[in-house]
């Protein structure tokens, strides 16, 4: 290679290098269970799945042009509105609409696992899920990620601040309430419990509430119990999450636990049986409205 060869190399790879700092600068890499993605900062056509993220990304100021409506949560019914599109549902996308969008990301959770890579195919596809085990670990992750996605990291980190320090207050207050307390599962008359390290764990970790049974059995849709189960645990709290009021159903959680075996019940007899949001609790936990609406429903033991 001649003098002049190499002097035209070395021009071209000086004049390079800002862009390829700068192409850097624009992009976030992501990395997930389910693989790696490179995703342009400030993505402008978003397509969401997950309620969840779409709570944080809507929290975050981000616009969105499609999501799933089918089973979307009072909270978010603003994208019902005919302006946003109607991208499937939570388990079988619309692969069609999808790709005539355009989208420069896609957002999903564990519902969308299956079809991770046939979405990824479409536009750069961010999993993002919750970790029962570590809800806030996985929460705040996920709230990072975003507000690093969308330029938003200030906020973001405002935001979660002020959380958990909502959250540490209640945990205090549990831990000098010291009442144990069962998380209840009522769907059209079967009843279901959930645990530490359940779907719903975040109860007992996060907001300290001591479980009224340690040995719950930790599976996606719960264990199942009788009424008599209750009256052996006999807990001082009672969570009830009501799936039939968010799935469909004939028969309320109310009217389930308007029963003789309940009235028994420590929980019925000092008024501590709490109806939890079910709407967020089941279908939309993850969020940064939702996870407010979850303190909120935790502190009213304490009102």
């Amino acid at each position: 290679m001649n003098r002049k060869m190499r002097v035209l190399i070395a021009i071209l790879m000086v004049a390079a290098a800002p862009f390829s700092a700068s192409a850097q600068e624009n992009q976030v890499t992501v990395t997930h269970e389910l693989g790696e993605v490179l995703v342009a900062r400030n993505p402008q056509t978003v397509v969401v799945f997950d309620y969840g993220l779409l709570d944080i990304v809507d929290s975050l100021g981000v616009e969105v042009v499609g999501v799933v409506k089918a089973t979307l949560p009072e909270y978010l019914s603003k994208f019902k509105d005919d302006a946003y599109v109607d991208v499937g549902t939570l388990f079988e996308p619309n692969f069609e609409r999808i790709y005539e969008l355009q989208p420069d990301v896609i957002l999903v959770s564990g519902r969308q696992a299956e079809v991770y890579e046939e979405l990824n195919r479409i536009a750069p596809t961010v999993y993002l899920t919750i970790d029962p085990q570590d809800y806030w670990a996985s929460f705040s992750s996920n709230v990072r990620i975003l507000g690093d996605i969308f330029g938003r990291t200030d906020f973001a980190e405002a935001e979660l601040a002020s959380l958990q320090a909502s959250m540490e207050e209640i945990a205090d207050q549990a831990g000098q309430l010291r009442a144990k307390a069962l998380i209840l599962m009522v769907n059209d008359g079967a009843l279901s419990v959930y645990g530490p390290g359940s779907r719903f764990g975040v109860v007992h970790k996060e907001f300290g509430f001591p479980p009224a049974d340690e040995g719950i059995e930790v599976v996606n849709h719960g264990q199942s119990v009788s009424f008599e189960y209750l009256v052996t645990v006999n807990p001082d709290l009672i969570f009830v999450i009501d799936r039939a009021a968010t799935v469909g159903g004939s028969v309320s959680a109310r009217q389930v636990m308007d029963n003789p075996l309940v009235r028994m019940l420590k929980a019925h007899k000092s008024d501590s049986i709490y109806y939890l949001n079910s709407q967020v609790w089941y279908t939309a936990s993850g969020g940064l409205a939702g996870t407010k609406i979850m303190v909120e429903d935790l502190k009213t033991v304490f009102k």
